[in-house]
């Protein structure tokens, strides 16, 4: 099954209403309401549910058992998770998580090219809360021009949330764009940005929209000890940029949080004839930090349904 016909289970409208009840009623009696939410959720969607297990139990067995094991228990506890993370998002744009500390790995060579003007391909995935680049935007130094964030999305409500965005935070220099498939035309719009030192976010651990055959848009590798299938979007979308890029994944751990980049490659160079072939050795670099991330951060990857399952048209 292909993860966009699942659906999203909240709208703008309920994100909105979450970041109310959290500011008017309080912490506590936001998270005794959001336990009971998460609670219904958790007993009313068997597919997410069965799809959590199945992630547990492959992670548990990649690491020899150190992350948390594949019990009931632990499959609420990823839901919580993914509440919490929920509301840090919107706390996050809006301006309530600036002070809590945050630990940002490996960003130099980005400071490098913000200072040359340079703009770069960030590839990200559904782990931790990625809208923390937030805080590597407005923490730079004072040499560091501010770049423009490009956010490629799949979710219809893309203008919806960029309006609510610019109502958190009417200074916020993010812009999410919605994006079914990397087209020409897309492309050329985001080469021009990059071109202006802007940097481009895209995930790369969901299929697209628009092309779910696994042979024209997708490819095979390894994670978490069996093939999982993985857009070859990003690097496909690198290599028309011709930039540098980067893996950029971030976690909460307990009050702090942790940015961490890492790079990927200062140009992609996919031959036509063999285009596929060449992306391997960039996918399976991503995959690998992704497992990673996942053992150092078990509970905050985000991706409830049949990962695992070879998607169809």
């Amino acid at each position: 099954m292909h993860w966009a016909k699942i659906g999203e289970a909240g709208f703008v409208g309920g994100m909105r209403f979450l970041l109310w009840a959290h500011r008017h009623l309080g912490d506590f009696p936001f998270r005794a309401a959001l336990f009971i939410v998460m609670l219904w959720f958790f007993a009313t969607r068997r597919l997410a549910r069965r799809a959590s297990l199945d992630y547990l139990r492959r992670l548990h067995r990649a690491s020899g058992g150190t992350t948390p094991a594949p019990t009931r228990r632990n499959s609420f506890r990823h839901f919580m998770s993914f509440a919490d993370t929920i509301l840090d998002k919107f706390l996050a744009f809006s301006g309530e998580l600036d002070t809590l500390p945050c630990h940002i790995e490996g960003r130099e060579p980005l400071l490098s090219l913000m200072r040359e003007k340079r703009g770069a391909l960030l590839v990200t995935a559904h782990l931790g809360n990625p809208e923390l680049c937030r805080r590597l935007h407005y923490s730079l130094p004072a040499d560091c021009p501010l770049p423009r964030l490009t956010i490629l999305v799949h979710t219809r409500h893309a203008e919806g949330f960029n309006r609510m965005l610019q109502r958190l935070d009417p200074t916020h220099a993010f812009d999410l764009m919605q994006v079914t498939s990397l087209t020409p035309a897309t492309a050329m719009l985001l080469a021009e940005r990059v071109a202006a030192g802007g940097f481009v976010v895209i995930a790369g651990d969901r299929i697209p929209v628009a092309s779910a055959m696994p042979d024209n848009a997708t490819l095979a590798v390894p994670f978490l000890g069996e093939a999982a299938y993985f857009p070859i979007g990003p690097y496909v979308l690198a290599a028309a940029l011709g930039c540098p890029v980067y893996m950029l994944f971030s976690a909460r751990r307990d009050t702090d949080f942790f940015v961490g980049l890492r790079p990927l490659a200062e140009r992609v160079v996919l031959p036509r004839k063999e285009r596929r072939a060449a992306i391997v050795p960039y996918l399976s670099a991503y995959v690998a930090a992704l497992s990673e991330e996942c053992r150092q951060n078990p509970l905050q990857w985000f991706n409830f349904f049949p990962f695992w399952q070879a998607p169809t048209p």
